[in-house]
């Protein structure tokens, strides 16, 4: 029981947030912060005879706008309150000083505290982060008033006056007619209030006791205390230095708890029948967190949901996805963490809290230069693509809202396609996010799924987001040539909003439920080939082509990148190292493998680059069939077709058959690709099938030297074909000094290094004639008997 004690002129000041100590109440205490821990240690954990500390109430100041910087005081508002005033600055007073150096938190003290006497210390086990707990139990004795607040280390201290009234003046009051009238009142309403709590809560007699034991101006007090108030009333109450007031407040107060009990009362009888298990559950696992709470024994500082509701509000979401998340939320709220949808609502409002609504890189000031000496240093050679990418990059710089076309890497594995994407992201100065495409057949992995199916989750784009974490990253799409379709949707259909600027800014995956901007994200794509790429969704971006490398710029780049990588995986120098010379190319292959007549050289584009390609044809008895082997597809075969139906249409004018005869008589042609197990197809064999026809009817060998690519027209127009510097590189590797190419593919050469165009002859041919002419020796003899 809180009793007059003799106060020393300064006390040592613990922060109350929010909250009022009155005197005769007892409260428990968890000191966490640095501050506080230093003063228990200081004032109360060393001294062998508890301490008197004070318990000044704190207003929370993060909620408070307020250009001041640094502790206010705030005076009582109390109705007995002569000296009312606005907060006052504290340095900025004659009788109010502050000595703390470091002026950064603005705290708003309360003029008017409680001294309180330490009955119970308690430390918690230390934690790894060298975080300490003390738990302390302290009893209110009696009001004090502040004179001047100072600092002392970590913890604030205080001079201070006590407002007791000394026991001729309390006995004065006590022969006021109006006082003993209040004290009635009081008691009278305080004893129905605890005969209630008795019969509810089947208790003994003995708090009546208190009633003429204790002064009534204590008792006060001690009632008041076990309520729950809000903040201003209970620092009313500690203002209310006059006792009348004091009474008239306490009664005011004691009645109202009185009636909500009753009003509660009646509430729960009529619902207590109607309560279902769960619902009894609830009320109970509530009831258990708030008396753990309470004792302490609850080691999290923050409510989980608490804190997840937090972690919205600083999401910094759009007004309308921010009312969808409240209603989640109070849905949240109102379920049991049992309940089966407890979980899944829970992952949802994480995901909206995680994602990055407003969160963007800042980015670079661009310097073009430093651009391009980037990708120098990252990939050698791709001259073109390089200057691409400055290109792109340039007008970013110059506007950088601008809506660029979305770029799209095509070349076979191992060329830098992922890495030249990581350095535009670099050049940038924004986050870079890798999304796998690659073996994607199922819709929902763009959009996600429907938070109606067990196990579902959002796509790998708003996943790539709230990894990288901010909304305006480079994210690459993978592999975006290996995406299938089947029963499940279409992914690359999904991709057709992703990319297109006009609709992305309410890009809806299913699993959120609400629009999301991805107007911000720069979109990069990779892939092998640009074939397998559906149109529409082609048509979205800008192909730009890798081709292979040089033998030259591999040479380059195994010196400069491969070599000194692979020496520092395993913790080599280049003393180390010894490479032993490799057996040199047999350049004579072609010269054997066309040492008879029926077989052509071809050039062929694989997804590794381009490979030369040998064309066989022979003739034997049959029935004049014709037979292809060699995995071919269907376009590989449709040209072989051609091929022999032009050839047998000018045999007599090629001097292959007589007048009116027939080429294949009697006889079947079998045309064979080698290497069987690779498949092979495409439109740009048409001249090598030709040229393997004609030299095997003529019996004349086409020249071992010469290599050609082309398709032709059923009329013998020679029409171009891509992939020609991969062509002409795999000739060059090949040891071929002669190359055929259609005329229309001329522009092409520009792509071919000149190291290489020096090497070999390039000839163009316009018609299938053109091609006869210059892959056979010594010309095309029989062209000038030609009526063609």
């Amino acid at each position: 029981m809180a009793e007059s004690v003799e106060l020393p002129s300064r006390l040592a000041i613990l922060p109350f947030r929010n909250k009022v100590l009155l005197p005769g109440a007892i409260i428990r205490i968890r000191c966490t912060s640095p501050n506080s821990v230093k003063l228990v240690e200081q004032e109360l954990w060393q001294r062998e005879e508890k301490g008197l500390i004070g318990i000044l109430p704190v207003r929370d100041a993060a909620a408070e706008e307020t250009a001041s910087v640094g502790p206010m005081l705030s005076h009582g508002v109390g109705n007995d309150s002569a000296d009312r005033s606005s907060k006052i600055q504290v340095g900025n007073s004659d009788n109010l000083k502050l000595d703390g150096k470091n002026q950064q938190e603005v705290i708003r003290w309360h003029n008017r505290g409680v001294a309180a006497r330490a009955l119970h210390l308690s430390r918690g086990v230390e934690k790894p982060s060298g975080r300490v707990t003390y738990i302390v139990v302290l009893e209110g004795l009696c009001r004090f008033s502040v004179l001047e607040l100072s600092k002392r280390g970590m913890y604030h201290t205080a001079r201070i006056s006590s407002l007791e009234m000394t026991k001729a003046e309390m006995e004065q009051v006590e022969q006021d007619p109006d006082f003993i009238s209040l004290s009635r009142q009081f008691k009278a309403t305080a004893l129905e209030l605890i005969s209630v709590l008795e019969q509810k809560q089947k208790t003994s007699g003995r708090t009546k006791v208190l009633l003429e034991t204790v002064p009534v101006h204590k008792l006060a007090d001690i009632f008041v205390a076990s309520f729950e108030m809000n903040f201003e009333e209970q620092l009313s109450m500690l203002d209310s230095v006059d006792l009348k007031v004091r009474l008239s407040k306490a009664t005011e107060l004691v009645d109202r708890h009185l009636q909500s009990i009753r009003v509660a009362e009646k509430i729960s009888q009529k619902v207590e029948g109607q309560l279902s298990k769960s619902q009894k559950e609830f009320l109970l696992r509530q009831q258990m967190r708030a008396i753990k709470e309470e004792l302490g024994d609850n080691d999290d500082d923050e409510d989980d949901v608490a804190a997840l509701e937090r972690k919205m509000q600083s999401a910094g979401m759009p007004s309308n996805i921010w009312k969808h998340a409240q209603r989640e939320l109070r849905r949240l709220k109102k379920m049991q963490p049992q309940q089966p949808g407890y979980n899944s609502s829970r992952v949802y409002l994480e995901l909206l809290a995680d994602l990055p609504w407003q969160k963007a890189s800042e980015e670079n000031d661009l310097d073009l230069k430093a651009a391009k000496e980037r990708l120098d240093s990252d990939h050698y050679g791709l001259i073109k693509v390089k200057q691409r990418i400055i290109e792109y990059l340039a007008v970013r710089k110059l506007k950088p809202d601008a809506r660029g076309p979305v770029l799209c890497f095509v070349g076979p594995p191992g060329v830098g396609k992922t890495s030249l994407a990581s350095s535009i992201a670099a050049a940038l100065g924004r986050k870079f996010v890798r999304i796998s495409l690659g073996g994607v057949k199922d819709e929902a992995d763009i959009r996600g799924h429907r938070r109606t199916y067990i196990g579902s989750m959002p796509g790998r784009l708003i996943d790539g987001l709230k990894r990288v974490g901010v909304c305006n990253p480079v994210m690459l799409l993978d592999e975006i040539d290996k995406t299938g379709s089947d029963v499940r949707g279409d992914p690359a259909s999904a991709l057709l909003e992703v990319l297109d600027p006009e609709q992305n800014k309410t890009f809806n995956d299913h699993y959120l439920n609400v629009p999301f901007d991805l107007s911000k994200v720069i979109f990069v794509a990779t892939a092998n080939r640009a074939a397998p790429i559906p149109p529409p969704l082609l048509d979205r971006m800008e192909v730009i082509e890798l081709p292979g490398y040089t033998p030259e710029e591999k040479l380059r780049i195994a010196m400069r990148h491969l070599i000194p990588r692979v020496l520092d995986q395993h913790g080599l120098s280049s003393e180390f190292l010894q490479i032993p010379e490799p057996p040199r190319f047999d350049d004579k292959e072609a010269a054997e493998r066309v040492a008879n007549p029926g077989i052509s050289v071809g050039l062929v584009w694989t997804t590794f680059g381009g490979e030369v390609q040998f064309v066989e044809a022979t003739a034997m008895v049959g029935k004049g069939e014709l037979h292809l082997t060699g995995q071919l597809g269907d376009v590989i075969k449709e040209s072989a077709q051609i091929a022999l139906t032009w050839v047998r249409a000018r045999a007599t004018d090629l001097k292959l058959a007589a007048q009116e005869i027939n080429l294949l008589e009697g006889r079947d042609i079998h045309i064979h690709f080698p290497a069987g197990a690779v498949p092979k197809d495409g439109p740009s064999a048409g001249v090598t099938l030709v040229t393997a026809l004609v030299s095997l009817f003529s019996q004349r060998k086409v020249r071992a030297d010469t290599a050609m690519t082309g398709e032709m027209t059923l009329r013998g127009l020679v029409l171009p074909v891509g992939g020609i510097k991969d062509k002409i590189l795999a000739a060059h590797r090949y040891g071929i000094r002669r190359v055929i190419l259609p005329e229309r593919n001329l522009k092409d050469l520009v792509e071919v290094p000149a190291a290489v165009l020096g090497t070999l002859e390039i000839l163009l041919a316009k018609r299938m004639e053109d091609v006869l002419e210059q892959a056979f020796e010594g010309g095309c003899p029989w062209r000038q008997q030609a009526k063609l």
